[in-house]
């Protein structure tokens, strides 16, 4: 049967606006308030992320078919760009092919978009196509991905949870909890000293044997995330994140070398592929890296950048993505826990991430959760919220 079965398939789906994209939520969401961006410089984009657009592009869904009728299917960021570089230039590389193939496919798609890739929209629509590709394969294999990855290392998976409500994630059984930075550096000292009492406050209300964390989610300068780092000392972060935009690997690189294991610096949400995650740690820019699966290449880049970071005898622990990370952290020693992110709007309940455009999402319990076997991924697609692209690919009749 290996040898019959080709991808006759490609299809490409937005959301409708009954929702789907976590980062287009309601007005009242902790999601789209006040947190700290790199657009905080500018006061008229501070007060809310969705003023400046980082809802614009939108979720994307790839949906690819074999010829026996199995289908697969991967989700990432990009919209209707994603989908027209899907259609146009990535599909040839699907369409046709084995579904075993997908080192060679991904290695095809990665080279051939070199010229104007990389990194961005063009690795988020090659991550949601490799992500299909290895739903896929499982469902033509009947095994969940974490088996085709080379099976668990551990029983469960045990979680932190990111929202603005760490002592509502204590009592629901999280390791720890990690707070949305607020105010960056254009808000001056008053920010500042607000931003270290949620901390503290935050501290006092878990107790000392809760894990705190601060995402700062590329938001600030050198200066300010030193000053900030050392006056949060006495309440015991156990790591500050995101502190400086992607490319700057002299910021993180100083930063640690500041705090010096005192508190772990950490990044890699908005990285991309081995190379640029190689130049990270090569650097010692990090004490641990955070890539997202559904952006830094799927599945099958994510494999090559934790051999990296193995290398390095540093933690891989993704940016929360949901089951696509979840099937990768369980087969990992170098993984020991995995990100939540509390989704409901505020951070007091724990929710499906992608509600609602995953269906049978699971979400932990206690803090914990048990994958289950079925086939590739283990969710479904509510077919309900899709709108068709009209960008169909499929082999020669």
């Amino acid at each position: 049967m290996k040898n019959n079965l080709k991808i006759v398939q490609l299809r490409t789906y937005t959301l409708s606006q009954a929702g789907g994209d976590y980062h287009a939520q309601n007005t009242d969401h902790w999601i789209v308030g006040e947190i700290a961006t790199p657009m905080s410089i500018y006061p008229q984009y501070r007060s809310r992320r969705s003023s400046w657009g980082i809802d614009v592009l939108g979720t994307i869904v790839v949906e690819i078919e074999a010829s026996d009728g199995s289908i697969g299917f991967g989700v990432s960021t990009g919209g209707q760009i994603a989908s027209w570089i899907i259609e146009h230039h990535l599909s040839r590389f699907i369409v046709g092919q084995s579904p075993w193939n997908i080192e060679m496919m991904w290695d095809q798609m990665y080279r051939s978009t070199l010229y104007y890739g990389r990194k961005g929209v063009v690795m988020n629509a090659i991550s949601a196509i490799d992500l299909a590709l290895w739903d896929l394969l499982g469902h033509i294999r009947q095994e969940p991905v974490y088996a085709m990855l080379g099976g668990a290392v551990r029983d469960s998976l045990q979680f932190y949870a990111t929202g603005p409500r760490p002592d509502v994630a204590k009592t629901l059984g999280f390791i720890g909890g990690k707070l949305p930075l607020q105010y960056g550096p254009a808000s001056g000292e008053e920010g500042l000293r607000k931003n270290i009492s949620a901390v503290r406050e935050a501290r006092e209300h878990v107790g000392d044997d809760f894990w705190l964390m601060l995402d700062c989610w590329m938001a600030l300068d050198l200066p300010y995330a030193i000053q900030l780092a050392e006056a949060m000392m006495p309440y015991h972060v156990k790591w500050i994140e995101e502190c400086f935009p992607p490319d700057d690997i002299w910021s993180y690189q100083a930063l640690r070398q500041v705090l010096n294991r005192k508190m772990l610096v950490s990044t890699g949400e908005h990285e991309a592929t081995r190379w640029g995650f190689r130049l990270l740690l090569d650097n010692a820019a990090a004490d641990f890296i955070q890539p997202d699966v559904t952006w830094c290449g799927g599945i099958t880049e994510l494999v090559k950048i934790a051999d990296v970071a193995e290398s390095h005898g540093v933690w891989v622990i993704p940016h929360g993505s949901s089951v696509y990370s979840y099937h990768f952290v369980i087969t990992r020693n170098s993984s020991p826990f995995a990100e939540f992110l509390m989704m409901h709007k505020h951070a007091t309940k724990v929710v499906p991430m992608f509600s609602p455009l995953l269906l049978n999402e699971p979400i932990p319990d206690n803090g914990r959760m048990k994958l289950s076997d079925n086939p590739g991924f283990g969710v479904e697609l509510n077919r309900e919220i899709l709108m068709p692209l009209g960008n169909v690919s499929s082999a020669p009749s």
